[in-house]
């Protein structure tokens, strides 16, 4: 295993099993119980269970696994169905274990994480208990030891990485002295002057590092976001801030810019930017504090955003990782627990978020969870708002049209296509059938480079997606042969 996938994985198992027996041969067994892991990087907790094979002369079947949060105040729900989670939460499940992995973990991951498994027995369900306790923490420099230059205003000094889980031996870490990457184990030795600042982060979690801190003196270059990660929707505006601050006043020259992409290969300022055009303002409120403004936000804005300076005799390198922001629109997700909908957004604020859920433009009252768990029909269209921003609506399809390439009779051997179209969001599956017989094709075009007389006959397609499946009318093609009469002439 690599040192990066190593560190992608940074977890510290603290206890190894927690055993929850009950008398009557109902049981659940998970590992580990205690877990720290440090931010951006994934986790994992494997479950194990078992329960008697049969009660009344019924055999017993699990129908349902999940796991929860022990923060829910209310009736568990299922991480998959929590807006929170959507996209960074899976499970791995067979032969009585299942395995819950997060990624991306973020400090309100914080909590404690319950396994429940409920079967077609009345009273057939089974809950871990007391659960799995995660905390997910950062990192942050401590100075170990420092010794004086023999020049003026400079120290040797050796700093150390360290987070709040146990030490392991197994991470690597990046370091950044003045904003400038550096490569470096868990301490980091090097001469610094009193402009010199130093952070840390975890390799493999760079996004995440260490406050910038003074080595020699208590004035030093450094700069530090306010936030590391913003969400915000679609047509809205946000505000990046940092706090900034130069040994030497005399600041030259400061700006925003996007972090280095494939296409935007060097640092351009924000404000010169043919991309951000009349959509980007920089504020100054106060002394050593830059705002940056960004309204009218397109999907296209997701980036990392990063600010430097420059001053008469120093400058802050442009590789310190600054503020993610994530542009994101209001969309409903099908699952096929329940079948349930849910209202799905990147940008969830903190508390008990309220939604509201349309039927066919309609405001559906009382319902306002993020999951809707009413009854589907597939000729209604199902949508929802969050912080007044509307998601799309989702419905099943349509009826699906068909288009003949060669409308009437057909000859033999000439090419004939058709395709299949309909309206439906998400996008439907289509499959052709030719009258009652079993399918022909996955797709939305059947073709026939030189069609046969046998392949005569009516035709029909079906659209399908996660609400529901339709089918076309059925189109009749009619191969004929072509007789060609020649004419002698006497």
């Amino acid at each position: 295993m690599g040192l990066r996938e190593a560190a992608s994985c940074f977890v510290i198992f603290l206890l190894s099993v927690s055993v929850v027996q009950a008398a009557d041969g109902w049981g659940v067994r998970c590992t580990p119980t205690q877990i720290c892991a440090v931010k951006g990087s994934k986790v994992q907790i494997r479950c194990s269970y078992w329960h008697p094979s049969r009660i009344d002369d019924l055999d017993v079947a699990v129908e349902q696994t999940y796991w929860f949060t022990k923060g829910q105040d209310s009736e568990p729900v299922d991480l998959r169905a929590a807006s929170e989670y959507t996209g960074r939460v899976q499970y791995h499940c067979g032969n009585k274990a299942c395995t819950l992995t997060i990624t991306d973990l973020r400090d309100s991951d914080s909590d404690v994480y319950q396994f429940r498994f409920i079967t077609n027995q009345q009273t057939g369900s089974f809950t871990d208990s007391p659960g799995v306790s995660l905390s997910v923490t950062g990192v942050q420099v401590i100075s170990k030891k420092a010794s004086a230059c023999k020049t003026y205003d400079c120290s040797w000094s050796r700093v150390e990485c360290q987070t709040s889980c146990p030490p392991t031996p197994s991470l690597s870490y990046i370091w950044y002295k003045n904003g400038q990457k550096t490569w470096g184990e868990k301490s980091y030795s090097d001469f610094f002057y009193s402009a010199d600042s130093i952070s840390c982060a975890v390799r493999g979690h760079e996004d995440f590092p260490s406050a910038p801190v003074c080595v020699h003196g208590n004035s030093c270059d450094r700069v530090n976001y306010i936030d590391r990660n913003i969400c915000a929707f679609k047509g809205s505006s946000v505000d990046i801030s940092c706090s900034y601050n130069s040994r030497y006043y005399s600041i030259t020259s400061k700006f925003w810019f996007v972090a280095e992409q494939l296409y935007r290969p060097r640092a351009v300022d924000l404000l010169k930017d043919p991309e951000f055009t009349h959509r980007v303002q920089v504020l100054e409120p106060e002394r050593g504090r830059s705002t940056l403004r960004i309204m009218n936000l397109r999907l296209s804005d997701s980036a990392q955003y990063r600010f430097t300076f420059k001053s008469q005799w120093s400058e802050w390198e442009r590789s310190f990782p600054g503020t993610t922001l994530t542009v994101t629109d209001v969309q409903v997700i099908w699952s096929p627990i329940g079948p349930t909908l849910t209202c799905h957004s990147s940008c969830l604020l903190s508390g008990r978020p309220s939604f509201v859920w349309y039927k066919n433009g309609t405001e559906i009252h009382g319902e306002t969870s993020p999951t809707f768990r009413g009854f589907l029909h597939p000729e209604n269209s199902y949508s929802c708002a969050y912080e007044l921003h509307h998601s799309s609506p989702v419905y099943a399809p349509k009826v699906p049209l068909v288009q003949l390439s060669q409308p009437g009779d057909i000859l033999k051997g000439s090419s004939v296509s058709l395709t299949c179209s309909s309206d439906a969001n998400p996008p439907p599956a289509y499959a052709w059938y030719k009258q009652n017989q079993t399918l022909l094709n996955r797709a939305a075009q059947l073709v026939f480079s030189s069609i046969p007389l046998s392949d005569s006959g009516e035709y029909y397609c079906t659209a399908e997606n996660a609400l529901g499946k339709t089918a076309s009318k059925r189109v009749l093609i009619n191969v004929k042969f072509l007789l060609c009469v020649s004419e002698s002439l006497w």
